[in-house]
């Protein structure tokens, strides 16, 4: 064999040793896969169905997608998107960021943990192990609290999903879920963000807004709040954040928020014979101090946190607005505004619902709250 002919030999025998893509270099002719790899398995394997303990929740579609590998010595940290559905109950899947730890072994790659993401929210199962309570149109999944705290959640929701229905006829699952946390804290992890946000209410909702499928979203119970309340104002709490459930799919960033959270206290309102004063205590004692809003309130002052006696205000200022619209104009003119209000400027839902524009309401809801409140 010639030398050139003898280096062609050479080095397609090297290649063959060494295929593509192992540019790094080639010692070994066994290809060997790569950690990375093995650990995206691993947690593949271990996720293909849901824990055990989670067997009382009707969970479908359960997935977990590696997104990243961390290794670690014999430890490696893998992030990964949990995807999953409630079963009759969530028309598009929730989406959880989490961490799965695994360590190694004699056998090979084996999950020790999993748990939030660092920064993103828990899932209930994160705070121990689930009790699921179903009712007529509700499903209500808690840690920590009894099983007779469980059914009279879900009760209460059995109830405010009819209300709700006949508020808003518009398509929804007419169904919903109930997360009920032991502690403020516990529910603050579900949501990701400091306890003090959610001191002193009774619930809220989670869900992203906007078209497509309605969201996987769930009415989360603050325990401290909720305990506090009466069996009215339970129920008031409860129609109102079953409501942003029933509105999710219509709702968008386009909405004011008078309009979304004071359509959520028509409803939750509608039907119990509850007065403007009543109704309204704190705007009430503003109106008759001489304190008369000037303009329907903004976003921003529905934010908690701050003054309480403020953000009460714009609350019971949005539901008498709402409270107009259906009285002046017809329930159908106010869900009709709601509707387009989610997809077109506001002076144009305006005009097309109430053939009015911004001007003429906030006169007409002034001189509302002058005569009821006054």
């Amino acid at each position: 064999m010639t030398p050139v002919r003898r280096r062609t030999a050479v080095r397609l025998l090297a290649l063959a040793l060494c295929p593509l893509p192992a540019l790094a270099g080639c010692t070994d002719p066994v290809r060997v896969a790569p950690t990375d790899a093995v650990v995206r398995r691993a947690v593949a394997d271990w996720s293909a169905a849901p824990p055990a303990r989670l067997a009382g929740i009707p969970l479908e579609d359960w997935s977990y997608r590696v997104t990243s590998v961390q290794l670690d010595g014999g430890r490696a940290f893998a992030r990964a998107e949990l995807r999953y559905r409630l079963a009759g109950y969530d028309a598009a899947p929730a989406v959880s960021a989490r961490e799965v730890e695994l360590t190694r072994d004699g056998t090979g790659w084996r999950v020790t943990a999993d748990r939030p993401a660092p920064g993103a929210p828990a899932q209930l199962w994160d705070q121990g192990d689930p009790v699921a309570v179903r009712g007529a149109h509700s499903l209500v999944l808690g840690v920590g609290r009894s099983p007779q705290e469980l059914s009279a959640l879900a009760a209460g929701a059995d109830r405010a999903v009819p209300a709700v229905g006949a508020a808003w006829p518009g398509p929804w699952a007419r169904r919903v879920v109930v997360l009920a946390p032991a502690t403020l804290d516990a529910m603050a992890a579900l949501l990701g963000r400091p306890a003090d946000t959610y001191r002193g209410l009774g619930a809220v909702t989670t869900g992203s807004t906007g078209g497509g499928p309605a969201p996987a979203d769930r009415v989360v119970v603050n325990p401290e709040g909720y305990a506090g309340l009466s069996e009215a104002g339970r129920r008031i709490v409860l129609t109102h954040e079953v409501t942003h459930v029933a509105t999710r799919a219509a709702t968008s960033a386009r909405t004011p928020q008078w309009l979304s959270e004071g359509f959520a206290d028509w409803a939750a309102y509608r039907g119990t014979g509850t007065t403007p004063a009543e109704g309204a205590p704190e705007l009430a004692r503003a109106v008759r101090r001489g304190e008369l809003p000037g303009a329907l309130p903004a976003d921003g002052d529905f934010a908690f946190g701050g003054d309480p006696s403020a953000a009460a205000r714009a609350y019971e200022g949005a539901w008498l607005a709402c409270r107009l619209v259906a009285a002046r104009w017809g329930e159908a003119a106010l869900v009709r505004l709601y509707e387009l209000a989610g997809r077109e400027p506001l002076p144009t839902a305006l005009e097309q619902a109430l053939g009015t524009d911004a001007g003429g309401l906030t006169e007409a809801w002034r001189q509302a709250l002058r005569a009821d409140l006054g």
